[in-house]
């Protein structure tokens, strides 16, 4: 059992690196909250210090901060879906036994450690490319005239690049609990005559209702801030606009870095309200 002059040692050491820690994420927090209320555009060499609520006012009464947030939903949504269906599918598919399941296991998680601008290239120039991509010679094989899927489905596009690099890790959380779910509670089930659809719905569901929400849980946290996938495939055109690619371009692009802040603290506090509501909604699967 831990001594109070052991825990105390433990908080001394532990000390420098949760200063470092908070210092590493309070600074530049709060230079964005302070830039939010400030007009500061270096290229036009103005700086006003304080010009109250102006930035924030005129970002969420913008057009663009409504179907940027729209886009942004239904791009987390889709993914989602994606995810969540396919990673079953894969987990029941990866726990049956089959020659060289380490390796199929192995090819089927490495889409995750790919470098998101990198798989957002691979997709576009060897997939979606419309003179030289995969699927247009597939097209032409068929008889049938290329598709431009940047352009006509951009959309649907960039969920098909940015789920195809989080499917791995949906399949990884969901094989888990495949894993340790009870054989015999299925051969009961199958002894009882039960067709699999209703051993999948009764009892498999169910099971992994606790790791489906896991998945829900992490991957919205980072899926609310899409941006490399975006930046390299349509560059937020084409109805592509998240919330995090619109302050990108309110800083960078029209060099508003006041405006810009002022929606890093919108974009901060929506993500906050999503996690909390997400922690005690759907979170509350995990207590059970």
């Amino acid at each position: 059992m831990a001594t109070e002059h052991s825990k105390s040692s433990a908080r001394i050491m532990i000390a420098p690196a949760v200063f470092v820690l908070l210092v590493w994420m309070l600074v530049p927090l709060c230079m964005t909250l302070y830039f939010s209320f400030a007009d500061y555009r270096p290229m036009r060499a103005t700086f006003d210090a304080w010009i109250g609520f102006d930035n924030y006012v005129s970002f969420l009464t913008s057009s663009s901060f409504l179907s940027s947030l729209g886009t942004t939903l239904w791009m987390v949504g889709g993914i989602l879906s994606i995810t969540i269906a396919g990673g079953v599918v894969l987990a029941l598919l990866l726990d049956q036994p089959m020659f060289g399941q380490g390796i199929v296991r192995i090819l089927v998680i490495a889409p995750f450690f790919v470098m998101p601008t990198v798989s957002a290239l691979v997709w576009k120039n060897m997939f979606f490319n419309v003179d030289n991509g995969l699927f247009s010679y597939l097209f032409k094989f068929f008889g049938a005239q290329p598709y431009d899927f940047l352009s006509q489905s951009p959309l649907f596009s960039i969920v098909i690049i940015v789920a195809w690099q989080w499917l791995p890790f949906a399949t990884l959380i969901l094989l888990t609990a495949v894993q340790s779910l009870s054989s015999e509670q299925l051969e009961a089930a199958e002894m009882d005559g039960a067709p699999p659809l209703s051993r999948f719905w009764y009892i498999i569901l169910p099971h992994l209702s606790r790791a489906i929400t896991v998945v829900i849980l992490i991957q919205t946290i980072f899926l609310l801030s899409i941006f490399a996938e975006i930046f390299v495939t349509t560059n937020g055109a084409f109805g592509t606009r998240t919330l995090t690619y619109l302050v990108y371009q309110r800083v960078l692009e029209s060099q508003n870095i006041g405006l810009g802040s002022a929606g890093g603290i919108v974009a901060v506090i929506l993500a906050n309200f999503v996690a909390i509501f997400l922690m005690r909604i759907v979170g509350k699967n995990l207590d059970n």
